[in-house]
């Protein structure tokens, strides 16, 4: 009996039931990131992968995704900024043209407000690319910029954030 209550007690300490999570079937976690998805100087097809994500906390008012390049030192370089997701929506499909209602895009450091695939610079090695799933509280304030500093982004976001989850791919320069 007393396992038992220890048991009970121990699982009652570990946390929320699910924890934020987002997947993609087009690559996994820590892989390279297939050809399609990369830009197309660097001999891709600037494919958006499909992202799902599940596991916002109760008291979320808007999803944010980034897509980041955290290997371009010293301030990382943003390749998508969508806001305004709504906490219903649990994905965006496979070579997405147009974001559902009320989903905005943010200029990213291209300058563009739709998905740039990576294309790193060549002789600068393999580039950890992490796409990043934010929920924002009900209320909260995020001024996110124009090709603001992928850097400052991430650390506005990480303050402002309930929870965040991230899939992360590699591609290699050429």
């Amino acid at each position: 009996m007393r396992w038992r209550a220890g048991a009970i007690a121990a699982l009652c300490l570990c946390g929320p039931a699910s924890a934020m999570t987002i997947t993609s079937s087009d690559f996994k976690d820590g892989a390279a990131l297939p050809t399609a998805h990369i830009y197309p100087r660097c001999g891709g097809l600037n494919v958006s992968p499909e992202l799902t994500w599940s596991g916002a906390p109760q008291g979320t008012g808007e999803l944010i995704l980034t897509v980041i390049d955290v290997s371009v030192k010293p301030n990382g370089w943003s390749h998508w900024i969508v806001v305004n997701l709504p906490t219903a929506m649990t994905s965006l499909a496979h070579g997405l043209k147009t974001l559902p209602s009320p989903a905005e895009p943010v200029a990213s450091n291209f300058g563009d407000k739709f998905y740039d695939g990576p294309c790193p610079p060549p002789g600068t090695g393999t580039h950890r690319y992490e796409f990043t799933i934010w929920a924002i509280p009900r209320n909260a304030m995020v001024p996110i910029q124009p090709d603001m500093a992928a850097n400052d982004l991430l650390k506005m976001l990480a303050g402002a954030a309930s929870a965040h989850a991230t899939i992360a791919a590699t591609v290699t320069a050429k």
